[in-house]
């Protein structure tokens, strides 16, 4: 009987002990994977911040002159426009964008894609929603006073809603995540400034 217990117990630490080396050799096996999934995913993420699309390059290139109009306009207001608010309101929209038309204008150039010239403005030639014609802007400009407060918030109000309009195409159809991060912050501030923007037209 006990040598009978003695080999059932050899027996059973013999198992025990294979079954560690299975583990041992599973857990060796695993280990060249999870490698190689760790080795891929850098490669992938790393490529992620670089990838555009046409969408993209036709939302920085539209959104760059848009932009520029819209600064234009802003800086004809400190010295036309009667309420303060409108002045305020033109300043929020010159700090906002301007920085903005750099960024469009880096994206551009990293992805070797022409950044439209600041002389190319003749804003009936564009086609984009939103922009005004030359003869809009000379109305604008020949204005002042209550004049400019009325005409500025409607052109600007249409303005917005174009910038609105071609950040949601880039929303939809981009891939660049900056851009599509940029066009959520156009489409959330300026459908605000939108709504400040028909409230003060509702006091003129």
């Amino acid at each position: 009987m006990n040598k009978n217990l003695i080999r059932r117990t050899a027996l059973v630490a013999i198992a025990g002990t294979a079954s560690l080396a299975l583990a041992a050799c599973g857990s060796n096996d695993d280990t060249p994977a999870a490698h190689n999934s760790h080795a891929s995913s850098p490669s992938a993420s790393a490529s992620a911040p670089g990838q555009h699309n046409a969408a993209d390059v036709a939302f920085a290139q539209g959104m760059i002159p848009h932009h520029r109009q819209a600064v234009e306009m802003a800086d004809l207001a400190p010295s036309r426009a009667e309420s303060a608010e409108v002045k305020k309101l033109a300043d929020e929209i010159k700090k906002a964008q301007d920085p903005e038309i750099k960024t469009l204008s880096g994206w551009l150039t990293a992805w070797g894609e022409q950044v439209p010239t600041e002389g190319a403005m003749d804003h009936s030639a564009h086609g984009m929603a939103g922009m005004m014609t030359a003869e809009e802007m000379d109305k604008l400009k020949a204005s002042s006073g209550k004049a400019f407060d009325t005409v500025f918030l409607e052109m600007m109000i249409k303005h917005h809603e174009g910038a609105v309009a071609m950040a949601k195409t880039e929303k939809a159809d981009g891939s660049f995540s900056d851009a599509k991060t940029m066009a959520d912050a156009i489409i959330t501030s300026q459908t605000a400034e939108i709504t400040t923007m028909n409230n003060l037209l509702g006091k003129n």
